[in-house]
């Protein structure tokens, strides 16, 4: 029986022997440095009575991941003001009311609120939907765009309704095998951006209609987790195939992305999560350990960029305490039991919950994105990340 079943939450900091008086004071500190520390440390900005933005010190803008993120941060942290901030923000600025995008968000603003694209990335969607439904849930609707389950019912709309029915654009998910998409009408997918967990409440709160829509997703995206994560290694690709391949095709911004890096990260953080609130096991539940247990032969290890098989590269980590906060999230995919045996799969998982406890928030220009992620694992390590 999982936690959207029983309302019960693991406490895996409390498993590993902190006192609740130590994990309480060690979020209200990460909380406080994130949205309020010194400008060298924050993430978090107010502009003027009613509005606010999290800004990418390492790109200097303001993005649909960001933006999202800071609101589930909120309506988990009971933080009211500062998500109607984060909110109003974005729908001010990156909501686009028309052209082909119209219904979605721009990815990237600069933080005067300027666009500095027209195209959405499909994870900020997600994120901003599930956080505007807790909020309905927790807080209760209001008026205009604080009527945030309307507002989640209809980006969730957008994202899988668009070109049908002479609407303009592309839908953010393949209607046939109702996998999340890259980018809108693109034809791979991100193992990062799939979260069964969040499409299992879409398919109880979304518009009538669109309900089985997110039930047969969140079946596709577990079954999908499962063929992404490597047999061995537990490492899925940043880009994948809808066969769960790595995705080895150029594309037009350059680079690599058939590796374990940066976005990739994320995915055995979502697992846990989903392992937490529904339990629903595709075989995508073992990857976490597997990938903990790869990285634990040598904690260096996590310094570089591997191809999904294990095989480095002479590439750096570009967010080391980001990778070690959602690898440490992986844990809640473990179950408690061996704890005597130091060769046991939860006394791996432990340790990787122990170094994160232990691992302090970064700094310097590259925080945003290793913090995103550091203050989202404090948050489900400590059983304050909650269906609300």
């Amino acid at each position: 029986m999982k936690a959207f079943t029983t309302g019960k939450y693991r406490n895996l900091f409390a498993e590993i022997g902190k006192t609740q008086e130590e994990i309480e004071q060690k979020i209200a500190d990460a909380v406080r440095v994130f949205f309020y520390g010194s400008e060298d440390e924050r993430i978090y900005h107010e502009v003027g009575e009613d509005m606010a933005y999290l800004e990418d010190t390492g790109n200097h803008d303001a993005r649909t991941e960001g933006m999202s993120y800071g609101m589930m941060m909120c309506v988990q942290l009971d933080m009211k003001k500062e998500f109607d901030r984060i909110w109003k923000w974005a729908k001010t600025y990156m909501w686009m009311s028309e052209g082909e995008n119209e219904g979605y968000f721009a990815w990237s603003c600069k933080t005067n609120g300027e666009k500095n694209a027209y195209g959405p990335a499909p994870d900020g969607e997600e994120y901003f939907a599930m956080a505007l439904f807790f909020a309905s849930n927790r807080w209760g609707d209001g008026e205009g765009i604080f009527e945030y389950s309307r507002e989640a019912k209809d980006i969730l709309r957008a994202c899988i309704h668009k070109g049908e029915n002479g609407r303009v654009g592309q839908p953010m998910w393949n209607r046939e095998n109702k996998q999340i998409l890259f980018v809108p009408g693109c034809p791979f997918t991100d193992p990062s951006y799939h979260l069964p967990h969040f499409y299992e409440l879409f398919a109880l709160w979304a518009y009538e209609e669109d309900r089985e829509f997110w039930k047969q997703a969140a079946d596709a995206s577990r079954k999908y987790l499962a063929k992404a994560c490597h047999p061995v290694t537990g490492m899925n690709p940043e880009y994948g195939e809808f066969d769960g391949s790595p995705m080895d095709k150029e594309l037009p911004w350059g680079g690599k992305h058939n590796q374990f890096f940066s976005d990739a990260y994320r995915t055995a953080a979502n697992i846990g999560l989903d392992c937490e609130w529904f339990g629903v096991d595709e075989g995508q539940y073992a990857a976490p350990l597997r990938l903990m247990r790869f990285l634990h032969t040598d904690l260096e290890a996590a310094r570089c960029v591997f191809d999904v098989d294990g095989t480095p590269t002479e590439q750096t980590v570009l967010h080391p305490v980001g990778l070690l906060a959602t690898t440490a999230q992986g844990a809640l995919a473990v179950e408690r039991n061996g704890a005597d045996n130091p060769e046991s799969d939860w006394s791996v998982a432990a340790h990787w919950v122990d170094w994160f406890w232990n691992q302090p928030l970064r700094k310097g220009d590259r925080r945003y994105y290793d913090n995103c992620l550091y203050l989202f694992a404090l948050l489900a390590l400590s059983g304050n990340y909650r269906i609300w």
